[in-house]
């Protein structure tokens, strides 16, 4: 179906689209097709766990740690999502795989935290569909701690040397973080999710907005605070998470060849300038993951601050990041930080370029964020909800 002048028709959500079309042209017409777009490999596997039960489960879950050719009688939903999956692409390097995302293990573990808060997830909650969704899910003050720490397993995994090969924890989680995309699809559909206004749940512009979450939206917030990527490095951050994109289903056309941040920022720009506004959803999750974040960060061995010093100091580099006018939608206070910025970016920014020109310097602060990312991973205990929740109805 188009509209009259040929192009996809709108979702309600959409909004901005004359300005759009004048910066981005047919871009536009891409992105109101991804609004329309789940991930039909993924909802068919939903869907035969959903007919078969636990078999089906077991299947791809075996196949994912051990190899499709592990499963020959899988259910033919399974069996294709595994040949996909398990299909690598010619772009991907291997020897990247094995190194892991070190550009961002290279980040100190302090910082990380409050770029994936008042960076990743803030930029996440800030859209109101992907906030209507979340705030269904359960009680914010119960759920936030858990999806923070969830989540930031899911990336340590996903970004430790070799944790994208087949069978290692970050690849199986990766899937298993698509099949529940496919499951909250399933769920909300069956409970009247209004598309047309919204979309598809969890469509293929909401992944990429995920995707860019992991990778231009916390380095923005890191630049404010002097942890500027050279392009070389930015080269090595965007083709390593070409693959997590591949991994979760989403679109090669929404990725592929995006390998600095002017680049990204153009998908940014696509995607933000065409969302509303933040909306009390969006306020109400932003305020329970700071209010989680925050207690993470004053309860961390060495903490130099207090909660209230840490939620002062995150206040200050999310305004930075996201803008006046998002702040100030999201609820997030001005904050005394914010006059010093200046100077800890100018000290951080020193600090970074000591460490690239000190023989092993960088490779050390690699390392030290390997060992955070593993101490992160082992944290959470039990299983997470991505594992709980991808085949059960």
């Amino acid at each position: 179906m188009t509209t009259s002048n040929g192009a996809p028709p709108a979702p309600g959500r959409a909004v901005g689209l004359a300005a759009a079309r004048t910066r981005h042209g047919d871009d536009v017409d891409l992105l109101l097709r991804m609004l329309q777009v789940g991930d039909p490999l993924a909802d068919a596997v939903v869907a035969e766990f959903d007919e078969l039960g636990a078999p089906a489960r077991e299947a791809l879950q075996r196949g994912l740690v051990a190899g499709r050719a592990d499963v020959p009688d899988a259910p033919p939903a399974v069996d294709a999502l595994l040949a996909q999956v398990e299909t690598v692409p010619g772009w991907v390097s291997p020897e990247q795989m094995d190194a892991g995302d070190r550009i961002s293990l290279a980040v100190p573990p302090h910082w990380n935290h409050l770029a994936f808060a008042g960076g990743s997830l803030t930029h996440t909650y800030s859209s109101p569909s992907m906030a209507r969704l979340l705030v269904g899910t359960g009680r914010l003050t119960v759920t936030a701690p858990r999806r923070l720490a969830e989540t930031g397993m899911w990336a340590a995994a996903a970004t430790l040397p070799g944790g994208l090969r087949r069978g290692a924890p970050g690849y199986v989680q990766t899937v298993q973080v698509r099949l529940l995309h496919a499951r909250v699809r399933a769920s909300a559909t069956r409970h009247g999710w209004d598309a047309d206004r919204w979309g598809v749940p969890v469509n293929q512009a909401d992944v990429a907005r995920t995707w860019l979450d992991f990778t231009l939206v916390p380095f923005t917030l890191l630049a404010g605070i002097g942890h500027h990527l050279t392009a070389h490095e930015q080269s090595r951050l965007y083709r390593y998470w070409w693959y997590v994109g591949h991994l979760l289903g989403l679109d090669e056309r929404l990725f592929l060849g995006i390998e600095d941040h002017e680049r990204a920022r153009t998908l940014l720009d696509l995607l933000d300038s065409t969302a509303a506004a933040p909306d009390a959803n969006s306020r109400a999750l932003v305020e329970a993951l700071y209010a989680a974040a925050t207690a993470d960060l004053a309860a961390a061995p060495g903490s130099p601050m207090d909660a209230t010093g840490w939620r002062d100091l995150l206040h200050a580099v999310a305004r930075s990041c996201h803008g006046e006018g998002v702040a100030a939608a999201l609820g997030i206070p001005e904050s005394p930080f914010t006059p010093l910025l200046p100077l800890l970016a100018a000290g951080e920014a020193t600090a970074r370029d000591h460490r690239r020109q000190v023989p092993g310097a960088m490779r050390q602060a690699e390392e030290d964020g390997i060992a955070a990312r593993r101490g992160l991973v082992a944290v959470v205990t039990g299983s997470t909800a991505y594992q709980d929740h991808v085949g059960h109805p």
